[in-house]
């Protein structure tokens, strides 16, 4: 299957030969599906926080003990998906065909004006005519242009306010002084990015660092991290052979946000806020915004004390008292159920190896028909329940009865999380030995107009986080808004 030279380019890229092999094993048999016992819903694994619960997290957060903090912020990639109908309705336009009035590309130079990105010297006045809509489309997308369609999410200007315009980064440096400054007036951000697009978040940022230090009296601290080739998976033809292109080498591709796991591994901070690069509001949103980050990261502490607190009294004297006790907690908060043990000491070493793991607190916002990951209970294999955020591509849809907890679902995961990275000796967790490495899925692309299949490693907040403690907790729907399509710039949430 690999010969020499093959092998050769698969060491140069970090990685080895077991671990290709293993996910051409994939590719030919599967991952097994999600074992599910239920939706997670407020009558079981979704905390509805009522008003004097807010009040507590938010003041517990303000008063913990905390060993640093920092924001992570997914923001690899090119934004072309984001204009994808863009690109759709210009090569119309450029073949002389015109657009209905509602299609996306009219409807945006039509609206034009209301977009962050617009000024008058680039874009004119709107008309309603095929050349005005494919001269805007082409100035939005082209080199000559703007240039949105090849440009990372992140350095896109995203809203406008009366003295400036901000990129999503920028947003995020202004969330960042609002609910994730350190002691010592410092604010911590590690941006996952693309290499190529290094010297262009470099400009966005250099662009208001200074100044909102400035103006907010903060000092930010900003970490751009790589995906690492290594974690890159290797694609196969449509019959599980390794993919190779023109010139007979092999094809390797990006494993997806699950390889993230690798970067948040190295952050040093004990409490880290994941939010994506897309899902910033409008200033005017940033109460919320802040109010609930706060409530995720006291609900986090709370946790995290009480684990550390059954933990330490499980080194001390681990009476069958206490045992009852942590295993009530495992079901009720976290809805950890754990099998019969034959020993008395079997059933402590499995109530420590469930306590002693990374946390995580997730908000969940209401199922209003957004797309996204849901909140699930699942079976694990060792016969343990847990809370997970599953994908619909991990779930059996020839199954009935995971196909009706897909129905009875009520919320969604609008990936809006934050971590505790410490044990309760203060040491860091290795990450990534809390994955399931059964928890990738397979998609369908193409290369150079040959179709392909890609192979995704678990989801950072999937498959990459399935052996964490994790909580979920009711959010409000205004603090999820993301931009996936350029038109969702003009929702009121992205308007000033």
């Amino acid at each position: 299957m690999f010969n020499q030279k093959d092998i050769h380019q698969i060491e140069e890229r970090g990685a080895d030969l077991r671990q290709v092999k293993e996910q051409i094993d994939h590719f030919k048999n599967g991952f097994p599906w999600m074992k599910i016992v239920g939706p997670a819903t407020p009558d079981r694994g979704i905390r509805v926080l009522t008003r004097e619960s807010v009040r507590e997290a938010m003041a517990y957060y303000q008063k913990a003990d905390i060993h640093g903090k920092s924001k992570f912020v997914p923001a690899s990639g090119a934004a072309s998906r984001m204009f994808k109908d863009m690109f759709g309705g210009l090569a119309k336009l450029e073949d002389g065909e015109d657009l209905p009035q509602d299609a996306p590309g009219a409807r945006l130079a039509a609206r034009i004006k209301e977009f962050a990105f617009y000024t008058p010297e680039l874009f004119g006045e709107p008309e309603d005519s095929l050349a005005y809509r494919k001269e805007t489309l082409r100035k939005l997308l082209k080199e000559d242009g703007l240039s949105y369609g090849s440009k990372p999410k992140g350095v896109l200007k995203f809203h406008r306010y009366p003295q400036e315009v901000r990129t999503a980064i920028a947003e995020h440096l202004v969330e960042a002084q609002e609910y994730m400054r350190n002691a010592d007036g410092t604010c911590n951000l590690t941006v996952t990015i693309s290499p190529e697009h290094q010297a262009l978040f470099e400009e966005a940022i250099g662009a208001v660092k200074e100044r909102y230090e400035a103006r907010y009296g903060v000092k930010y601290n900003i970490h751009f991290t790589f995906q690492d080739k290594a974690t890159d998976t290797i694609a196969v033809d449509p019959e599980n052979k390794p993919f190779r292109k023109a010139d007979g080498s092999l094809l390797f591709r990006p494993a997806g946000h699950g390889a993230l796991i690798y970067n948040l591994n190295k952050v040093e901070d004990e409490l880290v806020s994941i939010k994506n690069i897309d899902n910033v509001a409008h200033e005017k949103l940033l109460p919320v915004t802040a109010q609930y980050k706060q409530v995720l990261m006291g609900v986090a502490l709370q946790l995290r004390d009480c684990i550390f607190s059954y933990l330490r009294q499980l080194d001390q004297n681990p009476t069958v008292q206490l045992c009852n006790e942590v295993e009530d907690f495992l079901d009720k908060q976290l809805c950890v159920q754990i099998p019969l043990a034959h020993s008395e000491q079997e059933r402590i070493q499995m109530l420590r190896s469930k306590l002693n793991r990374p946390i995580r607190v997730c908000g969940m916002v209401r199922n209003e028909g957004e797309p996204g990951g849901g909140p699930y209970v699942i079976a694990g294999k060792d016969g343990c329940t847990s809370l997970q955020i599953l994908e619909s591509v991990q779930i059996n849809k020839a199954d009935e009865g995971s196909m009706t907890a897909m129905s009875r679902a009520t919320h969604f995961n609008p990936v809006d999380l934050v971590c505790c990275l410490h044990d309760y000796k203060g040491n860091k967790f290795d990450l990534t030995r809390y994955v399931d490495p059964q928890a990738g899925f397979i998609s369908s692309k193409s290369f150079e107009g040959r179709e392909l299949k890609a192979l995704e490693l678990p989801g950072l907040w999937n498959g990459a986080m399935s052996d964490w403690n994790t909580l979920f907790i009711e959010v409000p729907i205004e603090t999820f808004n993301p931009v996936k399509v350029v038109m969702d710039l003009l929702r009121p949430a992205h308007q000033g």
